[in-house]
């Protein structure tokens, strides 16, 4: 009679905490779609800044990609595991949510260490595709256009860069450093001295870094809250499964 009465007691306890797990599975599961979304935008929206960085920083979006994916259906079987109520399906729940929390929490922390690498692996790249800089015939050249057009810049620190490029010697400063193209002829972009005011005086690698920062600290941000949102996963997914064990709790 005592054991009865303590499974009917416990019976709220465990309907409850079910309920609570189930919400948090389709949080979970909603967060792996913001995860994805996230990972697709910043995989479209950095892709011309992405084309001038090495090969670790230009797989984060996929990383992410891959990681939201996971999530989606992860949090779906975190869903079916709840409603059965099943010891096994539950334990493994937390295990999974243990494992993609450590991947989230690793890809988070060595983005934010290596920062300043990517900020200087970006500067010397940009150097050299400034350098070698062949009119949009290649993907860095286009790159370079493409930033020097969106962001309204010209060169790496200010347009006197482009002095030193075998390009300028041909061709003078590309046409994308223009400011107005109805006012900026060949020979204005052959002379740096009549192409002041013409072009674009800024540099491009100052305002590539604010943009960077600016849409990497959303990144940052969504992996983080991710990572520590699925602690409270694991540890619903820990004490129902115990809960159902100690107390031979059967859920249909």
């Amino acid at each position: 009679m005592a054991s009865s009465s303590r499974r009917l007691q416990t019976k709220p306890v465990i309907t409850c905490l079910k309920s609570v797990l189930l919400i948090y599975s389709f949080i979970f599961w909603f967060s792996g779609i913001i995860l994805l979304a996230v990972g697709i935008w910043g995989k479209v929206s950095l892709e011309v800044y992405f084309s001038l960085l090495n090969e670790k920083a230009t797989n984060v979006p996929y990383i992410l990609i891959a990681t939201g994916s996971v999530v989606i259906l992860l949090g779906t079987f975190g869903c079916f595991a709840t409603c059965r109520g099943s010891t096994w399906m539950l334990k493994l729940y937390g295990m999974f949510l243990t494992l993609i929390f450590l991947v989230v929490l690793v890809v988070a922390i060595v983005g934010f260490v290596f920062r300043h690498e990517i900020k200087d692996s970006f500067k010397k790249n940009y150097e050299t595709a400034v350098e070698k800089y062949s009119g949009s015939k290649d993907e860095r050249s286009k790159a370079v256009d493409t930033i020097q057009t969106t962001l309204h810049c010209c060169g790496v620190l200010n347009f006197t860069d482009w002095n030193t490029s075998a390009y300028f010697k041909q061709n003078g400063i590309p046409v994308s450093c223009c400011k107005s193209l109805n006012n900026c002829t060949t020979a204005d972009l052959k002379d740096l001295e009549k192409a002041k005011g013409k072009v674009y005086e800024n540099g491009c690698f100052n305002l590539v870094v604010k943009t960077m920062d600016s849409k990497m600290s959303v990144v940052a941000g969504v992996s983080f809250g991710t990572a520590c949102f699925q602690l409270v996963g694991i540890f619903l997914a820990c004490c129902l499964s115990r809960s159902i064990t100690n107390n031979q709790y059967e859920m249909v």
